[in-house]
């Protein structure tokens, strides 16, 4: 393998298959391509799993390529069959057109205004049945069709003919940004490997025998060292939206990958160079509890897709959680950071006794007494061993937010109405 963007990503571990990898190798050596990934606008977010195509397109486009983004009106409509064991829930086409423009907003942020931005739905919306049977379907051979993993595993369970057709209008896309964009090369996951194979067989029916100059590269599912699927926290999938997942949330999800994984995600999630990835591991290896791999991948994912300022605002709330010191922390920061602490919302105030026993930070009053006399019991940052203490809005942070910190890692939250 010569060209080398393409040795780099093989040494990041992001080549699972290519269609002819001699054949690429060669191309990208000598020009500059279009190349395209596209997503699914199934929800009105992406979230981290969506993510590694398009930071592999964004690869390329690093390397002077150009990057072709297509978020799929016509296809996220009917729904991709693969890797699901039943049929989607069929959404109206006002949430697929709202879910587009969500999307879009998320895919220019990352690619800028280098990229171009397609939606499927312009060159299939006017397509008349006929004309999709006549100028499409005649080139599918169903036997074929019914082989690719993606139906075959759907056979027993059932699929229906609308997202049986899934994999011709993928090839369509295909198709269509070769002759219309000169595209030649699909990136996609490893579970796209036959819808990609299947636009390449149309493309040359299509455009004719001589025009192989068209490949697809998939890239390997990835999955934690447990052998679970990658991007997931334990509160659900880790959203590109920050209304969904804020930027402090993502932060933890990468700040806590498990050792096993992080360098190896650290090379498939940065743009960091390989011999800052060997520094950083070389580091990592000497001291790993101080988790330098984690840290690194957590500040450029983050960074990445919310910017430096979200960056520095989720250190500064994870370091005040770890110290305990939170009294320098927003009504914001309080909000983001203890979104997921028992609480409790309060319209008067209430002494620390029987606060305590209301958010469960004790089991009763005895036990509450305990824990205030022994020191253990902190209010918005400071010690508190007063038993007559009271707790109240204007002692709260933004006269929002009281926290309760039992120990050292034992948090609760007091929501002032």
């Amino acid at each position: 393998m010569k060209n080398e963007l393409l040795r780099d990503l093989e040494w990041r571990g992001l080549i699972n298959d290519c269609t002819d990898t001699d054949g690429l190798d060669k191309l990208l050596s000598e020009e500059k391509i279009a190349l395209y990934a596209g997503v699914d606008p199934t929800g009105d977010s992406m979230h981290i799993g969506h993510l590694l195509p398009f930071l592999v397109l964004r690869r390329f486009q690093n390397a002077g390529h150009q990057p072709i983004v297509l978020v799929g009106g016509a296809t996220g409509s009917i729904g991709d069959p693969s890797g699901k064991t039943s049929e989607r829930q069929m959404q109206s086409m006002e949430t697929v057109s709202h879910n587009v423009r969500c999307l879009s907003g998320q895919l220019a942020s990352i690619f800028g205004d280098d990229a171009k931005f397609v939606n499927n739905y312009d060159w299939t919306a006017d397509l008349s049945i006929l004309d999709f049977l006549r100028d499409f379907g005649k080139s599918f051979n169903v036997n074929h069709m019914i082989a690719k993993d993606t139906v075959k595993s759907r056979l027993e369970t059932g699929i229906s003919f609308t997202e049986f057709s899934y994999q011709i209008l993928q090839a369509m896309d295909f198709n269509h940004l070769y002759a219309n964009h000169d595209c030649k090369l699909q990136i996609g996951g490893s579970d796209q490997w036959g819808n990609i194979v299947a636009g390449l067989d149309f493309i040359r029916k299509k455009q004719g025998e001589e025009k192989r100059a068209a490949f697809g590269l998939t890239l390997p599912l990835v999955t934690k060292s447990d052998g679970t699927k990658f991007g997931k926290s334990e509160s659900g999938a880790v959203w590109l939206d920050k209304e969904k997942t804020s930027p402090y949330e993502m932060y933890q999800f990468f700040f806590n990958t498990a050792d096993a994984d992080a360098v190896r995600f650290l090379k498939m999630f940065t743009f960091l160079t390989q011999d800052e990835i060997l520094e950083i591991e070389a580091k990592f290896e000497a001291a790993p509890h101080e988790r330098l791999a984690q840290k690194s991948l957590a500040r450029e994912v983050v960074t990445f897709i919310h910017g430096a300022e979200a960056f520095n605002q989720a250190v500064k709330i994870t370091e005040a959680l770890f110290s305990g010191n939170i009294a320098g922390l927003s009504q914001e920061e309080i909000a983001v950071g203890f979104k997921d602490v028992p609480s409790i919302s309060v319209t008067e105030d209430l002494g620390l006794i029987d606060v305590l026993i209301e958010t469960g930070a004790a089991s009763s009053k005895r036990e509450a007494r305990e824990f205030i006399t022994n020191n253990s019991i902190s209010i918005n940052g400071e010690k508190q061993s007063d038993l007559e203490f009271v707790v109240s809005k204007a002692s709260a942070i933004g006269e929002k937010f009281t926290v309760i910190r039992r120990g050292k890692k034992k948090y609760f939250l007091i929501k002032h109405d």
